[in-house]
C-alpha cells in the first residue's frame, strides 16, 4: 500500500475507472427513466398502444423490486461481481427488445427485462461499492451517484426528444446499448481486486486486496421464499398503479393491493422496519418515506404549472431542473462535509426542507399564490433530498455486516422503488376523485405533506448502534433455511 493509496479521493487512482464505470451505468438507467417519459406518447401513438400505455411505465419498476431481490441474495452468497455482469446483460437485452419493438407488447416485454436488469444493478452496485471503497469515501460515491442521476432529469427529456425528431424514438434506446458495455469494462480491474471483508477496507488499496473468489461463497441458501414475495409485492405495485383504470371498484381494489404490498415487503426488509425500529430498520423505512413524500409530489409541480398558470411544458419544466440542480449541489456539500455533518442530523434537516417545500406548494394552490412561490419552495425539496439519500445510503452500508450487504442494499432498494410507487398511485386515484382542479392538486399535496410528516418524525429514529450481528442476521439465516426446505 502506497500513502497515496491510502488518502485517495473517487477520482483518483485506484479509484478512478470504477468511479466512472459505477457513475455511467446509474447515469444511463437514469437516462432511460428520464427519456422514456418523454417518446412514449409517441410511441404508443406509432404502435397503437394506447392499453398499454401506463403499464409500459409500471411494468419495469415492479420488475425491479424482483431483481432487487435476487440481486442482493446472489450478491451474499457469491459477491456482487456475477450480479453486475448478469444485470447489466438484462438491462442491455431489454434496451434492444424496447429498441427493435414492432408492436406496443413487444415494447412493453423489453420494458419488463430491462426493469429486472436495472433493479438488480442497482443493488450489485451498492455492494460493489462496499467492497471496492473505503468508508470514508462512501459518501463521495453517493454523492455522485446522486449528480449521476439528476443530470439526466435536465437533459433526458430534451435530447430523447431531439433524437425522435431527426431520427426515431427506437434510437431513444439503441444508442444506449453500446455505451453499457465500456461503462461495465470501467469497472473490472476493480472487481477483479475486490475485497472480500469490509472490515480491512481502510487497510489498502483495491490493487492489494485479495483477488475475489473462494472467499466470497458464503454459506448464505437461495432466498426462493424472498423472491416470491419480491414478485408477489411487484404484481400489487402493478394493481395498485392500475386500479383507477377499473370503473366502480377501483379503490377495493387499490385497497386490496396495498394491503398485499404491505404484507408483500415484510420479508423483503430487515426486520422492525414497517415499526421503524431504531438504526437500520429505521434507515430503510425512511428511504421509502422519503421517495413517496418527494416523489408523490413532484410530478404534480409540473402539471400544476400548466393547469393553473399556463405555463408551457418546457417552462413548467424549469421547476424540476432547479430542484434536481439543488440535489446536486447538496449532494455535493453533503460529501465534502463527511463526518462534520452527522448522518443523523443530515436525514433531520433533510426532512424538513422536504416537508416545508411541499407546504410551500400546498399554500400556493390552496391560496392561488403566484407561480414563482412555489418554483421557489421546490427548490429546497431537492436540496433535502440531496441531503438524505447519499447518507441513508452510507448508513445502510455501515449497519450492515459483510453477509447482509446484498439483503440490506436490496431492501433499502426496494424501499425506494415502493414508497414513490405507492405514493403515486395513491396520489393518482386522490387527484381523479376529486371534483374540481384546485381541489386535486390540493389533495395531491395535503397527502404528501402528510407523508412528508411521517417522515419528519422518523427521522432521529435512523441513528442506532453498530451491526452486532446477532439477532436479525440469524433471523434472516433461519427464513432462509426454511426457504430451502420449501
Amino acid at each position: 500500500m502506497t500513502s497515496h493509496d491510502a488518502t485517495a479521493g473517487i477520482l483518483q487512482r485506484p479509484y478512478l475507472l470504477a468511479t466512472a464505470g459505477a457513475c455511467a451505468l446509474v447515469f444511463l438507467a437514469a437516462f432511460e427513466s428520464m427519456a422514456v417519459t418523454t417518446i412514449m406518447p409517441l410511441v404508443s401513438r406509432e404502435l397503437d398502444g394506447a392499453g398499454l400505455y401506463a403499464l409500459a411505465f409500471a411494468g419495469p419498476l415492479a420488475t425491479g423490486v424482483i431483481g432487487m431481490v435476487a440481486a442482493g441474495n446472489w450478491a451474499d452468497r457469491r459477491g456482487p461481481a456475477a450480479p453486475l455482469y448478469a444485470s447489466v446483460a438484462l438491462f442491455a437485452a431489454g434496451l434492444l427488445i424496447a429498441g427493435t419493438a414492432v408492436s406496443m407488447p413487444m415494447l412493453v416485454a423489453g420494458r419488463l427485462v430491462q426493469g429486472l436488469g436495472g433493479g438488480a444493478m442497482t443493488v450489485a452496485l451498492y455492494v460493489v461499492i462496499a467492497r471496492v471503497y473505503p468508508a470514508r469515501l462512501h459518501a463521495q460515491v453517493f454523492a455522485a451517484f446522486s449528480a449521476a442521476w439528476v443530470i439526466p432529469s435536465m437533459i433526458g427529456p430534451f435530447a430523447a426528444g431531439v433524437v425522435a425528431q431527426l431520427s426515431s424514438w427506437h434510437w431513444v434506446f439503441l444508442g444506449v446499448v453500446g455505451l453499457v458495455v465500456p461503462a461495465l469494462a470501467m469497472i473490472l480491474p476493480a472487481m477483479r481486486g475486490m475485497r472480500s471483508a469490509p472490515d480491512v477496507r481502510e487497510a489498502g488499496s483495491p490493487k492489494a486486496a485479495p483477488r475475489q473468489a473462494k472467499s466470497e461463497i458464503t454459506d448464505v441458501p437461495w432466498a426462493f421464499g424472498r423472491m416470491g414475495w419480491a414478485a408477489l409485492a411487484a404484481f400489487a405495485v402493478l394493481g395498485l398503479n392500475l386500479s383507477g383504470q377499473v370503473p366502480g371498484v377501483g379503490w377495493a381494489i387499490a385497497a386490496v393491493a396495498l394491503v398485499i404490498a404491505m404484507l408483500a415487503v415484510k420479508p423483503l426488509v430487515p426486520r422492525g422496519t414497517l415499526g421503524a425500529h431504531r438504526g437500520l430498520p429505521s434507515v430503510i423505512l425512511m428511504r421509502g418515506i422519503a421517495s413517496a413524500g418527494f416523489f408523490g409530489a413532484e410530478v404534480y409541480v409540473p402539471y400544476l404549472l400548466t393547469e393553473r398558470y399556463s405555463f408551457t411544458p418546457a417552462f413548467a419544466g424549469l421547476a424540476l431542473t432547479g430542484s434536481a440542480l439543488a440535489w446536486a449541489g447538496a449532494s455535493a456539500v453533503q460529501g465534502r462535509l463527511g463526518s462534520r455533518l452527522g448522518h443523523a442530523l443530515a436525514v433531520r434537516i433533510g426532512s424538513a426542507l422536504v416537508l416545508g417545500s411541499v407546504a410551500v406548494v400546498l399554500v400556493t394552490t390552496v391560496f392561488a399564490w403566484p407561480a414563482a412561490v412555489a418554483i421557489s419552495g421546490w427548490l429546497f425539496a431537492g436540496a433535502g433530498m440531496g441531503l438524505m439519500y447519499p447518507r441513508l445510503s452510507v448508513m445502510t452500508l455501515a449497519l450492515s455486516r459483510t453477509e447482509d450487504q446484498g439483503f440490506n442494499s436490496s431492501a433499502m432498494s426496494i424501499a425506494d422503488s415502493l414508497g414513490g410507487a405507492l405514493s403515486l398511485a395513491v396520489t393518482g386515484l386522490v387527484f381523479s376523485a376529486l371534483t374540481t382542479t384546485a381541489a386535486s392538486f390540493a389533495g395531491v399535496f395535503a397527502l404528501t405533506a402528510g407523508i412528508a410528516v411521517v417522515g419528519l418524525i422518523i427521522a432521529p429514529r435512523v441513528a442506532g448502534r453498530q451491526p452486532s450481528g446477532g439477532q436479525d442476521a440469524e433471523a434472516h439465516r433461519a427464513e432462509e433455511a426454511d426457504d430451502v426446505r420449501a
